[in-house]
């Protein structure tokens, strides 16, 4: 059996992905006596209960499944091993299947004290999927718990970075920023954060009580601006209009009867008569 070398890490950087991490616990020298005696008599008695044994060494795994075969503990060469059929020694190999499918799953909600030191709730909800199954395998505990807490504790730093009105207003940003972050977190694992969404932020009753009455004051101060600057334009067209009725003294009388015109369509039982004030103004000389 041909026995895998250590590289030298000071002259070639390149180690393969699916030895990282593995090359530290692993034993340069290869298997010994031992696992040579056992080996051979496992092949021993895979020939004395053929073909009753084969179907012990013969497994299947799905397209969307890899398995990692370890013998007497070790890593077996080749790598993961799949899609299809694939063949093992019973009593010394084992082998562990890894989905390589997408997986989501919920952050919980965070209690995150952001920069402007306002206290909100925020979940998200993470995409990932494994793209080496020796690295999630070796390098890792459990890579599904451990990726979902890593993405909790990377939600309360990043949302604490940012104002409240950062949170409110650039959800994208931080999800990018998140999903960046766990991508490069978790690539030692042999994980692929490939999205990561915020849910919902919940502020407290009292916070949105003060933000909603800031809104509807800022709506009324808007209002009023609007009903001044309309004011203010109509007080021009008054004048203008003004101008226009005293160049002709006759269109001031036809204005006058226009007025009593629409009075008198509204079934008034009173009717105002104006008196022009030049007609009285030698009285009060």
């Amino acid at each position: 059996m041909k026995v895998l070398k250590k590289p030298d890490m000071d002259k070639d950087k390149k180690v393969p992905n699916e030895f990282r991490g593995y090359w530290n616990e692993a034993d340069p020298e290869g298997p010994g006596v031992c696992a040579w005696i056992l080996t051979f008599i496992s092949l021993i008695l895979i020939l004395a209960t053929f073909p009753l044994s084969f179907c012990f060494c013969f497994k299947v795994v799905q397209e969307y499944e890899r398995a990692v075969i370890f013998r007497l503990g070790r890593l077996l060469k080749g790598g993961a091993r799949g899609p299809g059929i694939f063949f093992i020694v019973p009593c010394i190999d084992s082998y562990r299947k890894v989905d390589l499918r997408t997986v989501s799953f919920d952050v919980p909600p965070q209690e995150v004290l952001s920069r402007d030191s306002v206290t909100v709730s925020v979940d998200a909800v993470v995409y990932f999927r494994i793209k080496n199954p020796i690295m999630a395998t070796n390098n890792v505990e459990d890579y599904s718990h451990s990726t979902r807490l890593l993405a909790a504790t990377t939600l309360r730093n990043v949302l604490g970075t940012k104002n409240l009105a950062e949170i409110l207003s650039e959800r994208e940003t931080i999800s990018h920023v998140m999903q960046s972050t766990l991508d490069e977190a978790t690539d030692p694992w042999g994980v692929k954060v490939e999205r990561v969404e915020i849910k919902d932020v919940r502020l407290p009753v009292q916070l949105q009580r003060a933000m909603a009455a800031e809104a509807e004051a800022a709506r009324e101060a808007r209002a009023k601006v609007i009903a001044a600057e309309g004011e203010q334009k109509a007080s021009r067209a008054l004048k203008e209009a003004a101008e226009v009725i005293a160049e002709s003294p006759a269109a001031l009388q036809l204005r006058y009867l226009q007025t009593l015109n629409a009075i008198s369509a509204e079934k008034n039982s009173t009717i105002i008569f104006p008196l022009p004030i030049d007609l009285i103004r030698h009285f009060f000389k």
